[in-house]
């Protein structure tokens, strides 16, 4: 009787180290992990015709046309291949934004309103 009593009071301990120790996993391996792959997914979605791209396997290329889960390179002058989406591993440079079509846009835009 005296054993089982003495050896039920430090059980909160063990508990508590596995708790810790998978609240260390977590904020060291799980999470950073979810926000790379967030940002992949961010940047795989944002990507556009012109933009200058690599894929995981290292081929660089201009993008021609984006489909839902493909896109179309061009990998040299007249020569395109097509490449599942997520196979984009980075932008390396985007396409350049023309600001007098989008405010041009905008400008018609807004004339439509006000009529």
């Amino acid at each position: 009787m005296y054993y089982a009593a003495e050896s039920s009071g430090g059980s909160a301990l063990p508990l508590l180290v596995v708790v810790a120790f998978a609240a260390f996993v977590y904020f060291l391996m799980i999470r950073p992990q979810q926000k790379r792959r967030r940002e992949v997914e961010s940047m795989q979605s944002s990507m556009g015709v012109g933009d200058e791209v690599v894929t995981v396997g290292g081929m660089y290329g201009t993008v021609v046309e984006v489909s839902d889960d493909t896109v179309l390179l061009e990998i040299s002058p007249g020569v395109t291949a097509k490449y599942a989406r997520a196979a984009i591993g980075k932008v390396s440079r985007k396409a350049p934004v023309d600001e007098d079509a989008t405010s041009e846009e905008g400008e018609s835009a807004g004339t439509a309103d006000s009529d």
